[in-house]
């Protein structure tokens, strides 16, 4: 499936390497596209998805840009410190993380088992800090990097049937927060996107009843798009938004 264009010429990525996680559809697969569109080297991570991940990076290659596949399970420590090695290896690099890897086992709370509870928790908010941990100290060497994670509304406001996953993304706000004010005096900026209903294949799994309701709730009217999403991720991963840094925007159609 070819990725929308975007119609600006803009190319203020390039000589960036940018390192996407769970990069292989949806939010994360717009990411990767608006990133290389702009001129950065992007590293498409993925983890169960492998085809998919290759297909991302291929779709790159043939639109002009420069891609490459990384798998990694970021909910492991030690896999995610090899995944850095690697790359810094090939490319002596990185100067933006995009930690966008996530997964919902929605239940009621009191029907949630322990495991869905924790493998939750695993990929979305400490997958995080394993990347952060892991690269951290070349941004500081650099004296300059880009973090962003993709958060969720449910992690600003909440959401019944996902206590799991609100909860991990509230913590992905928190850590962005702290990890701001340890990174702020060596120009690493760290921010966090909130996006509320995005058109990806999760929300349209959905019954339509469910769906409907969804969209009913949303002031705009309608659910957004990956690229609604991608937009801003590429502003606050570019020079333009140097200045800021610690905080969490949410693109949700005035939904929160």
């Amino acid at each position: 499936m070819a990725e929308e264009k975007s119609s600006g010429t803009d190319k203020e990525l390039v000589g960036k390497v940018a390192l996407v996680t769970g990069a292989g559809r949806g939010i994360g697969r717009a990411i990767a596209f608006v990133l290389a569109e702009r001129g950065a080297t992007v590293l498409v991570n993925y983890n169960g998805s492998r085809q998919q991940a290759m297909e991302v990076a291929e779709g790159i290659q043939a639109a002009g840009g420069t891609a490459r596949a990384v798998g990694c399970d970021v909910s492991d420590f030690e896999a995610c410190g090899h995944m850095v090695e690697e790359i810094m290896a090939d490319y002596g690099h990185v100067d933006i993380l995009v930690n966008n890897a996530g997964v919902t086992r929605d239940n009621l709370v009191a029907r949630m088992s322990e495991e869905d509870y924790d493998r939750v928790l695993d990929i979305n908010l400490k997958g995080a800090f394993h990347t952060i941990r892991h690269l951290a100290r070349h941004f500081l060497k650099q004296r300059k990097g880009k973090i962003v994670n993709i958060a969720s509304v449910s992690g600003v406001a909440g959401n019944a049937g996902q206590a799991n996953y609100a909860a991990s993304k509230a913590g992905l706000i928190g850590l962005t927060k702290s990890v701001a004010k340890e990174l702020a005096g060596r120009n690493i900026c760290v921010n966090a996107v909130a996006p509320g209903f995005i058109e990806t294949e999760m929300t349209l799994g959905m019954p339509q009843k469910a769906r409907e309701a969804a969209v009913a709730s949303i002031p705009m009217g309608r659910m957004g798009s990956p690229r609604d999403v991608a937009e801003l991720v590429a502003f606050l991963c570019a020079e333009k938004s140097d200045y800021i840094t610690g905080q969490v925007i949410c693109v949700d159609g005035g939904l929160v």
